[in-house]
């Protein structure tokens, strides 16, 4: 990244962080800061740079040498970095008095084959002056084609080990992303991130898969919540189910109550909700529990009313538009009803108990899922037919996620399949 491009990089960043200051909740800014528009210092002469890289015995990385010929350090680099350093307060983390603990801190966990992070940090030119319990860093001895420095952020809070970045561009525009993801500064950012959110719902409805997911990841950094909810609908339709993180979409977001209020949540999500255990393996349905704590009484009447049909007997899943649930419930009527589908899964039936399987029932089950393999293999073709007649419940709805709350569907749908599903077009006339 040359000089003029972190110099408008850096100039946007001032203006959207002042734009985005609170003066009941955040410290009061510079003088100079609010003067000038500009979070940074005056740029460092070749001089100053030089004498730093003689002074410290190497060269520094290329991104670093023209961050500091735009400006000789840096305030608040993200929102919990507070200063980081000019040419002359860059140093070697082991020899500063004020952040050599992190060594010693982060040192002896590593496993056999892996490199410790106190190694690391050992060995590293410390970034940061002031933080929140929290330090950024460069690794020396971490060293790309174009002579780019491995950067690393770190917080003893977080419960994490130093988050590596590519290089100290990569590792600020980290920081700057975590700003957006925390403080959502209106602006050009914001906007622009917005369109590429519904470039990539569009693309992702036209049958495009990889693209949509890598912006939508991106989105989802800065802190749009839209694209996290799309790109959820993605990951699961892959079999992704750590990575979508269904409890994250459902509680981590800004807007709850709009979430929870909207028919996505209430056809698509909440049946999810109730499968939780079996999707994610987690044994709890983690995020209905933290619902019923924490939400209004609508929201709870909704889960209650909800777990209350799916104990009738009578109970049948809706799996969307009446044109797509008949042709799916046929499917899974007709697999149901099979013998094969009829026998219990041993391990499941022993929770509770001392956990013994006899070998007839295990060979009873194996057979029954070999005969289950089968038979969803027959049944995928007319499933995979029917998703022409799927229609989405509002603009934030992109896959029909509604189908792994079913068992069986579940297991019929493998990634690839879900990702057959998620190449053709959807939501529309064809």
């Amino acid at each position: 990244m040359d000089r003029e491009d972190w110099r408008l990089f850096l100039k946007q960043w001032s203006e959207e962080w002042i734009a985005g200051h609170d003066p009941e909740r955040d410290a009061p800014l510079d003088e100079e800061v609010v003067r000038d528009g500009w979070l940074g210092f005056t740029p460092a002469s070749a001089d100053e740079v030089a004498a730093a890289e003689v002074r410290l015995g190497r060269p520094l990385p290329p991104s670093l040498r023209e961050f500091l010929l735009v400006t000789n350090g840096w305030r608040d680099a993200g929102n919990f970095i507070y200063r980081l350093a000019g040419t002359s307060e860059l140093d070697w983390l082991r020899d500063t008095d004020d952040d050599s603990h992190w060594i010693e801190a982060y040192s002896g966990y590593a496993d056999e084959g892996e490199i410790d992070d106190g190694d690391i940090l050992g060995r590293s030119l410390r970034l940061s002056l002031e933080g929140d319990a929290a330090i950024l860093f460069l690794d020396p001895d971490d060293v790309d084609d174009s002579g780019e420095w491995a950067g690393y952020w770190l917080a003893s809070w977080s419960g994490e080990g130093p988050e590596r970045h590519g290089s100290f561009y990569d590792l600020m525009y980290g920081q700057y992303a975590s700003f957006h993801a925390l403080r959502k500064p209106q602006g050009e950012t914001r906007d622009r991130w917005d369109a590429k959110v519904e470039q990539a719902r569009l693309a992702a409805l036209a049958g495009e898969i990889d693209e949509p997911l890598a912006v939508l990841e991106q989105a989802q950094k800065f802190g749009r919540d839209r694209a996290a909810l799309l790109r959820f609908q993605l990951l699961a339709m892959l079999g992704n189910w750590y990575a979508a993180s269904l409890s994250n979409t459902v509680l981590h977001t800004d807007d709850r109550p709009g979430l929870l209020g909207s028919p996505l949540f209430a056809t698509e999500l909440l049946p999810l909700l109730f499968a939780e255990d079996r999707l994610t393996h987690h044994a709890e349905l983690h995020t209905l529990q933290q619902l019923m704590r924490t939400e209004s009484e609508p929201v709870q009447v909704l889960i209650a009313e909800y777990q209350a049909r799916l104990r009738d007997p009578g109970f049948r899943l809706t799996f969307g538009n009446p044109e797509f649930d008949a042709p799916v419930h046929r499917i899974v009527d007709r697999l149901a009803a099979d013998p094969a589908f009829q026998v219990p899964d041993p391990f499941k039936a022993s929770r509770g108990s001392s956990g013994f399987v006899t070998g007839s029932h295990f060979e009873d089950f194996e057979q029954a899922k070999e005969a289950r393999r089968r038979l969803t293999d027959a049944a995928w073709p007319e499933l995979r037919e029917s998703i022409g007649s799927w229609r989405p419940v509002s603009e934030d709805h992109i896959a029909p996620v509604a189908l792994f709350a079913d068992p069986i569907l579940a297991e019929m749908i493998t990634p690839e399949r879900g990702r057959e599903i998620l190449s053709m077009r959807r939501g529309g006339p064809r």
